[in-house]
């Protein structure tokens, strides 16, 4: 059995990602990002849904500053450009995407 809370800790301001789960349009991972200074930019080719599981996030998406902490969801649609700006400490994360 598996712990989502198992993981190697990636150098500073970068993540980790690992597939927990893959099934027919939906893959679900596990991220750890660890206190990221430099913003990261991303655009998905699907659907993502995430909540926070550990930690502290900025998330800017579409013009709003969205500040995530343990428990907090964000779901993020298809193409939509999104930058996480600032990490505190170590953040876990569990993505969904849908296909």
């Amino acid at each position: 059995m598996d712990n989502i809370f198992d993981f190697v800790l990636p150098d500073a301001d970068s993540e980790s990602f690992k597939t927990e789960l893959k099934h027919k349009n939906v893959e679900i991972k596990t991220i750890v990002s660890n206190t990221l200074i430099t913003s990261q930019t991303f655009t998905q080719q699907c659907d993502e849904w995430v909540v926070v599981l550990q930690g502290c996030a900025k998330i800017e998406m579409d013009g709003m500053i969205h500040k995530l902490k343990k428990g907090n969801t964000l779901f993020i649609p298809k193409d939509t450009k999104h930058t996480l700006l600032k990490t505190r400490k170590t953040v876990v994360w569990l993505a969904v995407y849908i296909r």
